[in-house]
């Protein structure tokens, strides 16, 4: 097995294509197949299920790939360290909606400044896709809501947020969920943990909610909660950055909902310069000054 392999049966994994594969890596797709099945062979598995004109990944073909793409990733680290350019290369980010939209644009801002030979990119997300992105290795690190508990992950609480229950502004005050049992929601897919702290503070009271309306944005639901269409929540800093806040009613959920962390995250061991030179510039005391 050698790096050449490794790139070849990556870009084959990620286009699906020999021939695409093969201009990716300016090879021909001769040399492709053969260098594929020779590490086939020597791994003793079936990384690929061949059909027609196209290639799948296998279950084994799916795992190797989050190991190819970390072998590559800390190939080139170590080429830019060796020869000093550890500050530059390229950081894929993902980030929840709420944190991307209110907490890092002005770090992101000061990153840029710093470190411009380093191409950063930003992807958002619920925190369940953040997580398979850090995990499968398409995102380098990731701001979720934590703690976050998984062996092969590490990382930082950098936020507090205050969650807040928003209601139509002639909804009468709540304090605990049985006092809008019933009620339709506005909530993010299955796989936002915000949701699913939604759904744990209804059953933790012994109370269950109505109709789950699933969207996109927290300006689709801040619209939806307006019109007097149901209710929402999200964290109180998201809700005050928006157009419309002072539309609609709201009250911090009470203890011990009242907060969620976001940490930034990152595979154990992958820890890359990159990434340092993002930690760096996070706040210091974020968690321990933002409940105030």
């Amino acid at each position: 097995m050698d790096f050449t392999q490794l790139e070849m049966f990556t870009a084959v994994a990620e286009t699906g294509s020999i021939s695409a594969a093969a201009r990716q890596v300016h090879r021909v797709p001769s040399n492709l197949t053969t260098r594929i099945r020779q590490l086939e062979e020597e791994l003793g598995k079936d990384l690929f299920i061949r059909e027609s004109q196209r290639l799948r990944l296998s279950p084994d073909g799916h795992n190797f790939l989050v190991y190819s793409r970390q072998i590559l990733a800390l190939a080139a680290e170590a080429r830019r360290v060796l020869s000093g350019d550890e500050t530059k290369g390229a950081l894929t980010l993902g980030s929840l909606e709420s944190t991307a939209a209110v907490r890092i644009p002005s770090i992101l801002a000061r990153f840029n400044q710093r470190y411009s030979g380093i191409q950063l990119d930003l992807a958002t997300g619920s925190s369940g896709t953040m997580l398979e992105g850090v995990l499968e290795g398409t995102l380098g690190a990731a701001f979720v809501d934590g703690p976050v508990l998984h062996p092969a992950l590490e990382g930082v609480p950098v936020f507090d947020e205050e969650m807040m229950l928003i209601a139509p502004a002639s909804h009468a005050p709540v304090s605990r969920a049985r006092d809008v049992s019933g009620a339709s929601l506005y909530a993010f897919r299955s796989n936002c943990s915000y949701r699913r702290h939604f759904e744990s503070w209804f059953l933790a009271d012994q109370a269950l909610p109505g109709k789950i309306h699933e969207m996109e944005s927290y300006h689709g639901m801040l619209a939806c909660v307006i019109a007097g269409a149901g209710l929402a929540m999200m964290p109180r800093s998201m809700l005050e950055s928006m157009p419309g806040s002072h539309q609609v009613s709201a009250w911090p959920l009470a203890e011990p909902w009242r907060w969620l962390t976001t940490w930034l995250i990152w595979r154990r061991g992958a820890r890359t310069p990159q990434l340092d030179a993002l930690i760096e510039l996070l706040p210091r005391d974020a968690t321990q000054g933002s409940r105030q």
